[in-house]
Protein backbone atom coordinates (compact mmCIF):
# COMPACT_ATOMS: atom_id res chain seq x y z
CA UNK A 1 0.00 0.00 0.00
CA UNK A 2 1.17 3.68 -0.81
CA UNK A 3 1.82 5.61 2.64
CA UNK A 4 0.70 8.52 1.09
CA UNK A 5 -3.26 7.12 1.27
CA UNK A 6 -5.36 7.63 4.23
CA UNK A 7 -4.66 4.87 5.98
CA UNK A 8 -5.55 3.93 9.50
CA UNK A 9 -6.16 1.67 12.21
CA UNK A 10 -8.88 1.26 14.60
CA UNK A 11 -9.16 -1.03 17.47
CA UNK A 12 -12.62 -1.42 19.09
CA UNK A 13 -11.98 -2.89 22.84
CA UNK A 14 -15.59 -4.18 22.88
CA UNK A 15 -15.10 -6.73 20.19
CA UNK A 16 -11.67 -7.32 20.09
CA UNK A 17 -10.93 -6.39 16.34
CA UNK A 18 -8.19 -4.07 14.55
CA UNK A 19 -9.52 -2.77 11.40
CA UNK A 20 -7.46 -1.10 8.93
CA UNK A 21 -9.02 1.82 7.19
CA UNK A 22 -8.15 3.52 3.54
CA UNK A 23 -10.33 6.62 4.04
CA UNK A 24 -13.75 5.59 4.33
CA UNK A 25 -12.91 2.06 2.90
CA UNK A 26 -12.40 -1.06 5.19
CA UNK A 27 -9.10 -2.65 4.62
CA UNK A 28 -9.07 -5.61 6.70
CA UNK A 29 -10.10 -6.55 9.89
CA UNK A 30 -8.14 -9.25 12.50
CA UNK A 31 -9.24 -10.54 15.30
CA UNK A 32 -7.33 -9.06 18.52
CA UNK A 33 -6.28 -9.82 22.64
CA UNK A 34 -6.32 -6.86 24.41
CA UNK A 35 -5.63 -6.57 28.07
CA UNK A 36 -7.26 -8.90 30.65
CA UNK A 37 -7.79 -5.59 33.17
CA UNK A 38 -9.54 -3.89 30.52
CA UNK A 39 -9.13 0.06 29.28
CA UNK A 40 -6.86 2.16 31.36
CA UNK A 41 -4.03 4.21 31.02
CA UNK A 42 -1.97 4.53 34.13
CA UNK A 43 1.60 3.69 33.88
CA UNK A 44 1.89 0.04 35.97
CA UNK A 45 -1.52 -0.71 35.21
CA UNK A 46 -1.59 -3.40 32.73
CA UNK A 47 -4.28 -2.03 31.20
CA UNK A 48 -5.08 -0.99 27.12
CA UNK A 49 -4.39 2.63 26.49
CA UNK A 50 -7.89 4.56 24.51
CA UNK A 51 -7.50 7.24 22.48
CA UNK A 52 -5.48 8.87 19.69
CA UNK A 53 -1.73 6.83 18.55
CA UNK A 54 0.35 6.57 16.02
CA UNK A 55 2.81 3.93 15.23
CA UNK A 56 6.25 5.61 16.74
CA UNK A 57 8.08 2.29 15.27
CA UNK A 58 8.47 -0.79 13.07
CA UNK A 59 10.62 -3.32 14.54
CA UNK A 60 11.05 -6.93 13.30
CA UNK A 61 11.08 -6.61 9.47
CA UNK A 62 12.01 -10.10 8.15
CA UNK A 63 12.04 -11.85 11.19
CA UNK A 64 10.22 -15.46 10.99
CA UNK A 65 7.04 -16.05 12.01
CA UNK A 66 7.15 -16.38 15.64
CA UNK A 67 10.77 -14.95 16.07
CA UNK A 68 10.77 -14.26 20.15
CA UNK A 69 11.46 -10.24 21.36
CA UNK A 70 12.59 -9.31 24.58
CA UNK A 71 13.22 -5.65 24.80
CA UNK A 72 11.97 -5.30 21.54
CA UNK A 73 15.44 -6.84 20.60
CA UNK A 74 15.54 -10.35 18.80
CA UNK A 75 16.48 -13.50 20.91
CA UNK A 76 17.14 -15.58 18.58
CA UNK A 77 14.44 -17.85 19.80
CA UNK A 78 11.41 -18.91 17.65
CA UNK A 79 8.35 -19.75 19.93
CA UNK A 80 7.03 -23.28 19.90
CA UNK A 81 5.15 -25.48 22.13
CA UNK A 82 8.42 -26.90 23.34
CA UNK A 83 9.69 -23.62 24.65
CA UNK A 84 6.29 -22.49 26.01
CA UNK A 85 6.07 -25.79 28.15
CA UNK A 86 9.44 -24.70 29.33
CA UNK A 87 8.84 -21.19 30.31
CA UNK A 88 4.73 -21.57 31.15
CA UNK A 89 4.95 -17.65 33.06
CA UNK A 90 6.68 -15.86 30.19
CA UNK A 91 4.86 -13.17 28.14
CA UNK A 92 5.85 -13.74 24.82
CA UNK A 93 6.14 -11.02 21.88
CA UNK A 94 6.84 -12.13 18.98
CA UNK A 95 7.11 -11.54 14.88
CA UNK A 96 6.62 -7.88 14.55
CA UNK A 97 6.01 -4.80 16.80
CA UNK A 98 4.32 -1.81 15.87
CA UNK A 99 5.57 0.48 19.04
CA UNK A 100 2.72 3.04 20.23
CA UNK A 101 3.38 6.76 21.33
CA UNK A 102 -0.26 8.35 22.50
CA UNK A 103 -1.54 11.70 20.53
CA UNK A 104 -3.66 13.37 23.49
CA UNK A 105 -1.21 14.93 26.43
CA UNK A 106 -2.39 13.68 29.95
CA UNK A 107 -4.57 11.01 28.33
CA UNK A 108 -2.00 8.72 26.67
CA UNK A 109 1.38 10.66 26.28
CA UNK A 110 3.64 12.32 28.85
CA UNK A 111 3.32 11.58 32.52
CA UNK A 112 2.37 8.41 34.36
CA UNK A 113 -0.09 7.56 31.40
CA UNK A 114 2.09 8.01 28.63
CA UNK A 115 2.09 4.86 26.15
CA UNK A 116 5.40 5.03 24.60
CA UNK A 117 6.87 4.35 28.45
CA UNK A 118 4.48 1.94 28.81
CA UNK A 119 5.53 -0.07 25.99
CA UNK A 120 2.27 -0.31 24.54
CA UNK A 121 2.76 -2.70 21.11
CA UNK A 122 0.46 -4.02 18.79
CA UNK A 123 2.62 -7.67 18.32
CA UNK A 124 2.15 -11.19 17.33
CA UNK A 125 1.89 -13.83 19.66
CA UNK A 126 1.91 -17.92 20.64
CA UNK A 127 0.04 -19.74 18.06
CA UNK A 128 -2.27 -21.02 21.03
CA UNK A 129 -3.28 -17.83 22.51
CA UNK A 130 -6.86 -17.08 21.96
CA UNK A 131 -7.80 -14.53 19.87
CA UNK A 132 -11.26 -12.10 20.29
CA UNK A 133 -11.34 -12.21 24.24
CA UNK A 134 -9.06 -10.39 26.59
CA UNK A 135 -5.97 -11.63 28.00
CA UNK A 136 -3.15 -9.79 27.33
CA UNK A 137 -0.47 -7.35 29.65
CA UNK A 138 -1.38 -4.24 28.15
CA UNK A 139 -0.43 -4.68 24.52
CA UNK A 140 -2.78 -5.75 21.60
CA UNK A 141 -1.81 -9.23 20.69
CA UNK A 142 -2.23 -10.54 16.97
CA UNK A 143 -1.68 -13.76 15.42
CA UNK A 144 1.30 -13.43 13.66
CA UNK A 145 0.24 -14.30 10.45
CA UNK A 146 -1.95 -10.79 10.59
CA UNK A 147 1.04 -9.00 12.48
CA UNK A 148 3.01 -9.98 9.67
CA UNK A 149 0.21 -8.68 6.53
CA UNK A 150 -0.37 -5.31 9.06
CA UNK A 151 3.22 -4.63 9.51
CA UNK A 152 4.12 -4.35 5.79
CA UNK A 153 0.79 -2.48 4.82
CA UNK A 154 1.17 0.72 7.08
CA UNK A 155 4.17 3.46 7.77
CA UNK A 156 5.33 4.73 10.56
CA UNK A 157 3.23 7.42 11.75
CA UNK A 158 0.07 5.77 10.54
CA UNK A 159 -2.88 6.60 12.70
CA UNK A 160 -4.17 4.15 16.11
CA UNK A 161 -7.34 5.00 17.25
CA UNK A 162 -8.18 2.82 20.40
CA UNK A 163 -11.85 2.89 21.45
CA UNK A 164 -14.44 1.13 23.90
Amino acid sequence: MDAGRALRIAIDLGTQRLTLRDGAREVASYPVSTAARGAGEQSGSFCTPRGRHRVRAKIGAGAPLGAVFVGRRPTGEVWSAALAAREPARDFVLTRILWLSGCEPGRNRLGAVDSMRRYIYIHGAPDDAPMGEPLSHGCIRMRNADVVELFDAVPVGVAVEIHE
